[in-house]
């Protein structure tokens, strides 16, 4: 190892606490020595703080005081050591990196004095979390051969922040004031030993005497708080502040808890637990009670905060039934369990891949290493007290399916919903229960590797979040639903909107919301399946469809249905005809509708069928005209809305109990991530035809807006339809490189026009493009020539969707050889192509792909405008001559 740089005094002294007589009792302190102080009062600390620093000095040695907690400064301003403030409040992750960033700098052989690191444990609320920041400092430190003072309050940790520190620490000292008299008993002192050195020293002047007489020892040790036996006996923060919070509850009960101390305790309560987040804290104080709080304690593994997805269902269900006494009653009741945010990190500790995770903060080294860290994750291994919670849990749910989801610190809050980024998992259940058990446990590394996914991580990248504190939580709930046969299944589930951004008739309220409804679970609801449909509610004119006739509602209504195979244990896909034999406990009525035409030719061919055989169409007609869910829906979203202050995105499921009656599971609410709800007024715009780029009258999601466009880049369909499976996927990357390019180099806003579907995982069907590939666009439009009975799905609600409204991405499909539409290939085709001169050596793609920029066009055809109206689902992008 490369010894450390610093003058010849300096490298000839070596090193010392200041006090020779306590350097002969450690024999010598050694570079790289982490020393840990366990005292009772912090100016017992100070006394040894004080001759450590001055001796630093002195010899020439950079002195660097961590400054973070509230008791007295240790050493003051003017003392000559580099002083850095920190806020343990900004969270773990940027405390820790701050420290680091420190020490990195300071490079080898420095002097470190800490404030006490118990207060850490008091922001964080955890004792894990101290454990877990020592173990991954104190070996930091030791590689460049430092020396630095620690100290901890005694009998204030459990065994979780004691038994890391005191394993990974060189020197951890007791220090006991009795009768005016300092008294020093070293525990460990790693590499040295002498017959005195354990016992306690008398510290006077410089000298520090053994201590050898009973009388003596006994007397000091009867007297001074002393660690219980067993560290498992002794009670931590987050313990002593949940015991302390029911005893609040049972003197509530009793009418003996002033308001101002209840308020107290559940502020305290609620970042402990729930969020941090200023815009979430006072909604949380208004609707959670106590009571709601400890419930949640109560049902949690580990330590830390639920997360963003668990407090915005359970804030959501709060609100509702505060706001609206009907959904006391109509919703389910949930019995979920929460895994703490610490947990994630102790695992990412423990497992050595901590310092993976830390080079994800920069923008330039964010992606690498981690796929290796993502396989160490999966093969990780948890404590054994989490493991046995985690049993304890399974044992709770018997042999119930349930679903491990994610709930990070940042997910589903206000500016940032990672929808689709990170994993969520069902577990079935079955079998053996070590089998379950380790099902149950790789669900949860499937989740915590999901963090350092390309997806994850791009996203936080892009929207300036790698810096940010970002902790895994993971909500376990019980899978909505009932066994038909050997499949389970909830009736209905669906996403809501709010705010319905895709209005596609003039009677349709924008501001009534919207939902996107599926028969089964709701996977269907939230992913896009390029040959299946869903249907689209929009609350204020329930019955309008986009179809014309019952013919296209036959044609584009749901055929297949998502499920739990409880025998073969795994999520799969099944036609809805075929599962209907077994849902002999669902009123089908409610959920479809019969195909007329088809029924008589059946019972023509067959008469007699039982109602289970007859030719079903998944409609929800009778669901949302003969029922309230409609209203229910309505009243539910605007609530919620009302209480955000902002429009809101929720998840649901529905279970019929009886022919009308229903209950709705809310599983998810999360602020909608959608840039303006007005409706602005668009003008009336007449252009000639030879001026047309496009017409459109289909499909829009998005804002109205007027726009320039800067760069057109369109994927010629008759070339692509002929390609080679291997050959879209180039397609794909090709456009990211131009999307990327453009955003670098000129700028501009992008209109991106392709064949089929975007974003499919079909290549048949459209171009299996990500997000990242397109992330820079203005404009995306579908080009619905791939196949005629391939439609545009209106995918609200679906993770790829989310994305586009969430960055303002106008989505239009077009229909080119249906009524007035119109597209200009001609334009495209014959245009000079700018695809070579932004991503070099593209020859190759020169014929599918053509860049048009304005820029390069003739001066007549340099202003190109595009007029997106939402309300009357119209597009028209032209040559605007009055530019």
């Amino acid at each position: 190892m490369l010894r450390y740089a610093a003058n010849m005094s300096a490298r000839d002294e070596k090193p010392s606490t200041g006090l020779p007589g306590l350097d002969d009792i450690l024999k010598g302190v050694l570079p790289g020595d982490n020393i840990v102080w366990q005292v009772d009062s912090i100016d017992d600390y100070k006394a040894l703080v004080l001759p450590y620093s001055k001796f630093a000095l002195d010899s020439g040695r950079k002195l660097i005081y961590f400054r973070f907690a509230s008791h007295g400064q240790l050493l003051p301003d003017d003392h000559g050591a580099e002083i850095y403030k920190i806020d343990p409040a900004d969270g773990f992750e940027s405390f820790i990196t701050t420290i680091h960033d420190v020490i990195e700098k300071a490079g080898y052989g420095a002097y470190y004095v800490f404030d006490c690191l118990s207060e850490l444990a008091g922001d964080w609320s955890s004792d894990q979390m101290l454990g877990n920041f020592f173990m991954l400092t104190c070996p930091y430190l030791y590689d460049l051969e430092t020396v630095t003072y620690f100290a901890l309050s005694r009998n204030m940790h459990s065994n979780r922040a004691i038994d890391p520190i005191v394993n990974t620490t060189q020197l951890f000292l007791d220090v006991v004031h009795h009768k005016d008299n300092i008294y020093i008993r070293p525990i460990k002192c790693l590499h040295r030993f002498s017959p005195t050195m354990n016992m306690m020293h008398k510290w006077s002047g410089d000298d520090f005497t053994p201590v050898s007489s009973s009388v003596v020892i006994s007397e000091i040790r009867s007297n001074t708080s002393w660690s219980v036996l067993g560290a498992d006996r002794k009670v931590g923060l987050w313990d002593r502040a949940l015991l302390e919070a029911n005893e609040a509850l049972e003197r509530k009960v009793a009418n003996e808890l002033p308001p101002e101390e209840e308020t107290a305790i559940r502020s305290r309560l609620c970042r402990m637990l729930l969020s941090r987040d200023d815009a979430i804290l006072p909604m949380l104080s208004e609707h959670f009670s106590l009571h709601d709080i400890i419930q949640v304690a109560n049902r949690m593994i580990g330590t830390g905060l639920i997360g963003g997805k668990a407090v915005g269902m359970l804030l959501a269900g709060a609100i509702l039934k505060q706001k609206n006494e009907r959904f006391a009653g109509l919703l389910e009741d949930h019995d979920n369990f929460y895994i703490g945010s610490d947990v994630f990190y102790s695992f990412l500790v423990q497992n050595g891949i901590w310092w993976v995770r830390q080079k994800q903060k920069n923008p330039e080294t964010f992606m690498q290493d981690s796929e290796q860290a993502r396989r160490r994750i999966l093969t990780g291994e948890f404590p054994n007290y989490i493991v046995r919670q985690l049993e304890d849990m399974l044992d709770y749910f018997g042999q119930a399916p349930f679903i491990v989801r994610s709930s990070s610190l940042l997910e589903d809050n206000f500016g940032n919903s990672f929808a689709g980024k990170y994993d969520s998992v069902f577990c079935t259940n079955q079998g053996p229960r070590q089998r379950r058990l380790d099902n149950f446990i790789a669900a949860i590394r499937t989740i915590y590797a999901s963090t350092m996914s390309e997806k994850a991580l791009e996203y936080r990248n892009r929207r300036g979040m790698l810096e940010h504190d970002e902790q895994m939580a993971l909500l376990v709930m019980r899978v909505s639903g009932q066994m038909h046969e050997r499949n389970f299944f909830p009736d209905a589930a669906g996403v809501g909107f709010s705010f319905n951004p895709y209005a596609w008739h003039k009677s349709i309220d924008p501001k009534a919301g919207v939902i996107r409804i599926v028969f089964g679970l709701g996977t269907r609801a939230v992913e896009r399946f390029d040959e299946d449909y869903t249907r689209v509610v929009a609350l204020n004119e329930p019955s309008r469809r986009p179809e014309s006739n019952f013919e296209e509602v036959a044609q584009y209504s749901q055929k297949k249905v998502d499920y739990l195979d409880l025998e073969c244990n795994q999520l799969v896909s099944g036609d809805f005809l075929k599962l209907l034999p077994a849902c002999k406990n669902i009123p089908i009525e409610l959920f479809a509708s019969l195909d007329k035409t088809r029924m008589q030719e059946r019972e023509g061919r067959r008469p007699g069928s039982g109602p289970q055989t007859k030719p079903w169409i998944v409609t929800f007609d009778n669901l949302l005209t003969n029922t309230e869910f409609v209203t229910d829906m309505k009243n539910m979203l605007s609530i919620l809305e009302e209480a955000y202050n902002y429009p809101v995105d929720i998840e649901f499921t529905v279970n019929c109990t009886s022919d009308k009656e229903y209950k709705i599971n809310l599983v998810q609410c999360r602020p909608l991530q959608v840039q303006g709800t007005e409706i602005p007024e668009m003008p009336d715009i007449d252009v000639p035809e030879e001026k047309a780029i496009i017409k459109s009258h289909g499909a829009v999601i998005g804002q109205s807006r007027i726009m320039n466009i800067d760069h057109f880049v369109y994927v010629v369909p008759s070339i692509y339809g002929n390609l080679p499976l291997r050959d879209r996927y180039d397609i794909a990357n090709m456009l990211g490189k131009i999307n990327h390019s453009i955003a670098k180099g000129p700028g501009g806003n992008i209109m991106l026009l392709g064949p089929g579907r975007w974003g499919t995982s079909t290549p048949s069907l459209g171009i299996p493009v990500t997000f990242s590939h397109i992330n820079h666009i203005s404009v995306l439009c579908e080009i619905v020539t791939m196949r005629k009975d391939l439609v545009p799905d209106v995918s609200l609600g679906t993770h790829f969707l989310n994305e586009l409204v969430e960055m303002n991405i106008l989505y239009l499909a077009m229909l080119p050889e249906e009524g007035k539409n119109l597209l200009n290939e001609d334009f495209f085709l014959n245009s000079p192509n700018s695809l070579n001169k932004l991503v070099p050596a593209s020859e190759k793609w020169q014929e599918i792909i053509k860049v048009v920029s304005a820029s390069c066009l003739p001066d007549e055809m340099k202003n190109i405008s595009l007029h997106a109206n939402a309300a009357e689902q119209e597009v028209l992008c032209y040559f605007d001559e009055k530019k």
